[in-house]
C-alpha cells in the first residue's frame, strides 16, 4: 500500500479501502484458525490518548500483540500535547522510538499535525472530526453479514458526529448509500456532506428518522452526547426525543436489516436494550471487528 497515515477515509481510494478490508478479512481467519502472525515482530506502537477508551486502547494493544508487536499506552498525563511541548517535538520523538504512532484525540489538527511531522505511520484512532477505524471495523462487519457491500442502505439516526463523519467520506467510495436523520442543528458538518455528494451514491438528509429508516438495510445510531460534551447531555437529550433507535423503527427498515452502533450504548436514549441485543443485532460483531480492521491497518502501514 502506497500510503503512510490514516488520518481520514477521505483520504483512501476505493481500492486502498478494500485492500483494508481483504487484509482484516484473511488476518481473522488466520488468527481463528490459531495461526500465528509475525507481521509486525518487535515493532512498537506509541498509542496517544487524550481520551480514555475501552475499545481503542484494547483492540490496537491486543492487535499490535496478535501480529507480533507490541504497544505502549500514553495517558494524557504523559504526553501533554501542545502544552509541556510541541506536537511537532512529540512526533518527532516517538518517530525515533517507536515504529507507528496511534492517536486518540480531540482536535483533528492534532493528529494532521502529528502526520505532518511523523517519520513513521500515524493512525487516527479517533478525533472530534473523524473516527475512521470505527468505519472500517463496521464494513468488514458489514461484508461479513451481508455478503456486499455495494448498493446498501445505511440510515444513521442521532448526531452528525465523527462517525456519521467518517461515514460521509468513506460509505460513498464503496456504493453504500446514506440516509442521515439528524435533529435540526446538529447535522453533519456542510463541507462534508458536500464532498459525499459529490462521489456519486445517494446521500439523504433529513430531520426524520422514520423517513430515513424507511427500507434500510442497516440502522446506525450513536450516543447522543460525545466524549467532551457531558455539560450538554441534559440539553442533547431533550433535542433527541423521538431519535431512539427502538423496534419501532427498526420495522421499518428491510426485515433482514442490521442494528449498528460504535458504542458505548446509552440504553433507553439512542437505542433500546432490546434492540441492542436483539436477532437484528451486528453490535458486538462490530466491536470484535474493530480489532481486525485495525490489525489489518497497522500490517499494511508498518509492514
Amino acid at each position: 500500500m502506497n500510503r503512510k497515515d490514516l488520518i481520514s477515509l477521505r483520504d483512501c481510494s476505493p481500492d486502498e479501502l478494500w485492500e483494508f478490508l481483504e487484509t482484516a478479512k484473511q488476518l481473522k481467519i488466520a488468527y481463528k484458525s490459531g495461526q500465528q502472525s509475525e507481521a509486525l515482530t518487535d515493532q512498537t506502537l506509541a498509542m496517544i490518548f487524550q481520551k480514555p477508551s475501552l475499545r481503542t486502547r484494547v483492540s490496537f494493544e491486543t492487535g499490535m500483540t496478535q501480529l507480533g508487536g507490541h504497544a505502549l499506552y500514553l495517558a494524557p498525563s504523559d504526553i501533554q500535547l501542545g502544552q509541556r511541548e510541541t506536537t511537532e517535538d512529540i512526533a518527532l520523538v516517538l518517530s525515533r522510538y517507536a515504529d507507528g504512532i496511534m492517536a486518540r484525540v480531540f482536535g483533528h489538527e492534532i493528529v494532521e499535525e502529528l502526520a505532518r511531522y511523523a517519520t513513521v505511520p500515524v493512525i487516527n484512532g479517533l478525533s472530534d472530526l473523524e473516527h475512521p477505524c470505527q468505519v472500517l471495523g463496521d464494513l468488514l462487519t458489514i461484508w461479513e453479514r451481508k455478503r456486499r457491500i455495494e448498493g446498501l442502505k445505511l440510515a444513521w439516526i442521532g448526531d452528525g458526529n465523527n462517525v456519521c463523519h467518517s461515514w460521509l467520506t468513506g460509505a460513498p467510495k464503496l456504493g453504500v448509500n446514506l440516509a442521515i436523520a439528524t435533529p435540526e442543528g446538529f447535522e453533519p458538518k456542510p463541507e462534508i456532506v458536500k464532498y459525499a455528494q459529490a462521489q456519486g451514491t445517494v446521500i439523504e438528509l433529513t430531520h426524520d428518522p422514520e423517513e430515513a429508516a424507511q427500507r434500510a438495510d442497516l440502522l446506525y445510531t450513536d450516543v447522543w452526547a460525545s466524549m467532551g460534551e457531558e455539560g450538554m447531555a441534559a440539553q442533547k437529550k431533550r433535542s433527541f426525543a423521538g431519535f431512539q433507535l427502538d423496534s419501532k423503527l427498526l420495522k421499518l427498515a428491510k426485515p433482514d436489516a442490521l442494528v449498528l452502533h460504535c458504542l458505548p450504548a446509552h440504553y433507553d436514549e439512542e437505542i433500546t436494550h432490546e434492540v441492542a441485543h436483539g436477532p437484528q443485532s451486528a453490535i458486538f460483531d462490530e466491536a470484535e471487528n474493530r480489532l481486525h480492521a485495525q490489525k489489518a491497518v497497522l500490517a499494511l502501514l508498518m509492514g
